[in-house]
C-alpha cells in the first residue's frame, strides 16, 4: 500500500519518474505500478528531484540571523577578531533565538541535516553548546543536527579548555574540533593530543579548522593523517578549509591526497571568496571524501550567507572552473550524499527503503538546478509536502 505518490517528476539524470512513498521512505522510483496507485497524488510538474541537502559545517552559535543586520567590523588579527565578536554577540538576541531562526531559514531551502560548529572554551564553558542544544530539540523532527565542541580560541593558549572539550562530549556534542595547532596554540602534537585523545576516550568524531597555508598546513595534514591511521578512525576525521592544499604545488597534492584518501580523512571546502583552497576534482580523483557547507553566515567574520546549500553548491562549482555535467553534479554530491556519509546520515538519497526527503526544483536536471539555483522548490521530509 503506497501512502503517498509523486508523479511527473525528473530524477538527477533528466529521466521522468514518479515516486511512491510509504511509512516516511520511498518504496518505489520510476514506474509504479497503477494498481497500487492511490487516489490522490502530487503533481511535481516536470521538476527534477534531488536529495534533501546537508550542511557539513554551519556556526549556528555565531549567526546573526534572526537578529538586526549587524555592519561587518573590521580587524587586523584573530585576537582583534575574536574581541569584535565577542562585542557584537554580547548585545545580540540570545544564542538559541537565532539558532533557531538560521536552521529555519536553511530548512526552508530544502536543508534536511547539519555539522554546526559551537564555540567551546574555558572562558564560555558549555553555554553556547546548551544554548544550540535547545534549537536542536526545537528542529529534531525536521533538522538533523551534529555538534561540534569547537575551541575557537586555541586548547592550549585558554587553560582548561581541554577539561571543557571532554565535558562537551560527555553532554552531548558528537565531535571534538580543534583549530590551526601551530599557528594558535604553537605547539602541533600537544593540540592533537588533546583532540584525538578525547575522540580516543570517547568514541568521537574529529573536525578541525586547518587555516595555516602552504607546506605547514600540508606537515599539519600529514600528521592527522598519521593519527587518524594509528587509532583507527578513518571515515570519523574530517578538515575543514585545508587552505594549504590550495597553495601548494601539483606533485604535493597528488601525494597528500593519496596519504588522507589512504587514512580515510574528509576535506570540507566552502569555496571562500578571498583565497585559493582545495582542488576538487584532484581530491575526488584520489578518492578522498570532499564535502561542502556554509561555514559562517551573516555573523561577525563574514556578512554573507543564506544558508541555501544548493546556491553553496553553485559557488563551489562556481570557483572551481566546473563546466560538465559531471563536475556541476559533484558539487551537489558535496552538499548531499558527501556531506551525509561525513556526519553519518543513514537513508540518505533517492533509493528505495531510504527516507523520502527530497527537493524538487524547476530545473532540466542536477547540474542545471546547480548552474542555476531555482527559487521555484517543493520541499517534502519524510514523505510530507513541507513547503511549496
Amino acid at each position: 500500500m503506497i501512502d503517498r505518490l509523486f508523479v511527473d517528476g525528473r530524477l538527477p539524470d533528466g529521466r521522468q519518474a514518479d515516486l511512491a512513498v510509504r511509512d516516511g521512505r520511498f518504496v518505489a522510483i520510476g514506474d509504479v505500478d497503477p494498481a497500487a496507485r492511490p487516489r490522490d497524488s502530487i503533481n511535481l510538474a516536470g521538476r527534477t528531484v534531488l536529495p534533501g541537502f546537508v550542511d557539513g559545517h554551519i556556526h549556528l552559535d555565531k549567526s546573526f540571523v534572526g537578529d538586526r543586520w549587524r555592519s561587518h567590523v573590521r580587524a587586523a588579527s584573530l585576537r582583534d577578531r575574536l574581541a569584535a565578536e565577542k562585542a557584537l554577540l554580547g548585545e545580540a538576541r540570545p544564542i538559541a533565538e537565532r539558532a533557531s531562526a538560521l536552521i529555519a531559514k536553511a530548512a526552508g531551502f530544502g536543508t534536511i541535516a547539519m555539522r554546526s560548529h559551537v564555540d567551546v572554551d574555558a572562558t564560555t564553558g558549555l553555554a553556547n553548546l546548551h544554548a544550540v542544544m535547545e534549537a536542536r530539540a526545537a528542529w529534531a523532527d525536521r533538522v538533523t543536527i551534529e555538534l561540534v565542541a569547537f575551541p575557537q580560541a586555541g586548547i592550549l593558549t585558554c587553560p582548561g579548555t581541554a577539561d571543557i572539550l571532554d565535558a562537551a562530549v560527555r553532554e552531548g556534542a558528537d565531535v571534538i574540533g580543534g583549530i590551526d595547532p601551530t599557528t594558535l596554540d604553537g605547539d602541533a602534537e600537544a593540540h592533537l593530543d588533546v583532540v584525538f585523545g578525547i575522540a580516543d576516550r570517547r568514541g568521537a568524531k574529529v573536525d578541525i579548522h586547518l587555516h595555516e597555508p602552504g607546506e605547514g598546513g600540508i606537515a599539519q595534514l600529514l600528521r592527522i593523517a598519521g593519527r587518524t591511521r594509528a587509532l583507527g578512525l578513518a571515515g570519523r576525521v574530517a578538515v575543514s578549509h585545508a587552505y594549504a592544499l590550495g597553495d601548494v604545488a601539483d606533485d604535493v597534492v597528488a601525494y597528500t591526497a593519496d596519504v588522507l584518501a589512504e587514512a580515510g580523512v574528509a576535506i570540507m571546502t566552502n569555496a571562500p571568496g578571498d583565497r585559493a583552497f582545495p582542488p576538487v576534482l584532484r581530491l575526488h580523483a584520489a578518492g578522498v571524501r570532499v564535502f561542502s557547507g556554509n561555514d559562517n553566515i551573516r555573523d561577525a567574520w563574514w556578512p554573507y550567507g543564506n544558508g541555501d546549500m544548493l546556491q553553496r553548491a553553485m559557488l563551489v562549482g562556481y570557483r572551481s572552473g566546473f563546466y560538465t555535467d559531471d563536475e556541476l553534479e559533484l558539487a551537489l554530491a558535496m552538499a548531499t550524499g558527501h556531506a551525509a556519509a561525513v556526519i553519518g546520515l543513514d537513508g540518505h538519497g533517492l533509493a528505495v527503503g531510504a527516507e523520502a526527503n527530497f527537493v524538487a526544483v524547476a530545473a532540466d536536471n542536477a547540474a542545471a538546478a546547480v548552474a542555476e539555483v531555482p527559487a521555484d522548490r517543493l520541499i517534502v521530509r519524510k514523505g510530507e509536502l513541507i513547503r511549496r
